[in-house]
């Protein structure tokens, strides 16, 4: 049996403003950029490196409609998806809610201790849903 070739995901999201969460996901995640700045500033097409096998790209709702082939764009408030972020310890979970809701998240659920781990939940400015967890400490 052969390995398949590595290959990068990406996950599109809809968005309203393309400064606005550029600066979100740069400040208050910490994402990297890639790709050279367009006639506003950030990069077109906004893409950010989460890692090495994922990629999160933004693009406008507009756009996003096409791309969806006319079926409907989730509104505010509706999650498909949770997206997930993995932190070391419950203070990292801490800091990067702090940090997201000060570049504009909507802290949605509080961190707290769960049978899990240790999670909390916020939403970014367009309104998609994002869970930080740290895994039980021993």
């Amino acid at each position: 049996m052969t390995t398949p070739p590595r290959t990068t995901l990406t996950i599109a999201l809809p968005i309203e403003d393309r400064r606005r969460s550029f600066a979100f996901y740069r400040d208050g995640l910490g994402f990297r950029a890639v790709g050279e700045p367009a006639e506003d500033g950030v990069p077109e097409p906004l893409r950010f490196a989460v890692n090495d096998g994922l990629t999160l790209m933004l693009v406008p709702t507009g756009g996003f409609g096409w791309v969806l082939g006319g079926r409907e764009t989730a509104g505010p408030g509706v999650s498909e998806c949770v997206l997930g972020l993995d932190a070391a310890a419950a203070a990292q979970v801490d800091a990067v809610l702090a940090r997201a809701e000060a570049a504009g998240a909507t802290v949605v659920t509080a961190p707290t201790r769960q049978p899990w781990g240790y999670s909390g939940t916020f939403t970014d400015p367009d309104g998609h849903l994002w869970m930080v967890e740290a895994a039980p400490e021993d």
